[in-house]
């Protein structure tokens, strides 16, 4: 029990100095050795007995900060006080308002050049977000009549996929006027299916998240 304990412990201060010399430094210019020099003498061979690789750090990273994401997610989904419609925009605003999102686009890599990571975040954006939290809600909306589709599976998947793959800066390298582009279509989408959920204010803030992840290639 206390091994386990111990290694628990170790993962932790890994994974806790990794997402600080990420935020401090960018994910491409923290080194392995940066993180070593950063744990209070912890060697390299026991950071390689928990992860293979820097990439499988940031995956990790990306997972326990997935976990927060999650729990506001669910938070809004269970709300009992808004529509379906409502708490699609909740959570689009609450997605992109977070302050910690301006550190993530400031020191965020490409993904494309990071497969395991975005594997990592096209598993959790099908095989979770979109059947656990966006779902529900587009269940909810049709029952109550703020929502109207006959596939809410299929909306689900592509409305959140679209959001988090598509439009998203770190996967595809667009210019700033090719990604307002892509997010004036995706709002013309929206709004195809009857979902008013993208309003000016979040348009800017998309743009700004855009801006400052390109500020640091």
């Amino acid at each position: 029990m206390s091994r386990n304990r111990n290694s628990e412990e170790t993962v932790k201060r890994i994974l806790e100095v990794s997402y600080r010399l990420f935020m401090e430094k960018g994910y491409e210019h923290a080194s392995i050795q940066d993180i070593i020099n950063h744990l209070g003498g912890l060697s390299k061979g026991a950071i390689y007995h928990h992860f293979k690789s820097k990439e499988d750090i940031l995956v990790a990273v990306m997972e326990r900060m997935t976990l927060k994401s999650n729990q506001m997610l669910a938070d809004i989904r269970d709300c009992a006080d808004l529509n379906g419609i409502e708490k699609l925009k909740a959570i689009f605003k609450a997605s992109i308002t977070r302050p910690v999102q301006d550190e993530i686009f400031a020191t965020a890599p490409n993904f494309c050049d990071n497969p395991k990571l975005l594997v990592s975040i096209l598993q959790d954006t099908i095989n979770n977000v979109a059947p656990n939290y966006i779902l529900p809600i587009i269940n909810q909306g049709i029952a109550d009549g703020s929502i109207q589709t006959d596939y809410p599976e299929q909306l689900a998947e592509l409305i959140i996929f679209t959001a988090n793959i598509w439009i998203n800066p770190m996967v595809f390298k667009n210019s700033a006027e090719g990604s307002y582009r892509k997010i004036m279509l995706y709002q013309q989408m929206l709004q195809g299916f009857g979902l008013e959920i993208l309003d000016q204010e979040m348009v800017e803030r998309l743009q700004e998240l855009v801006l400052i992840y390109q500020k640091q290639k």
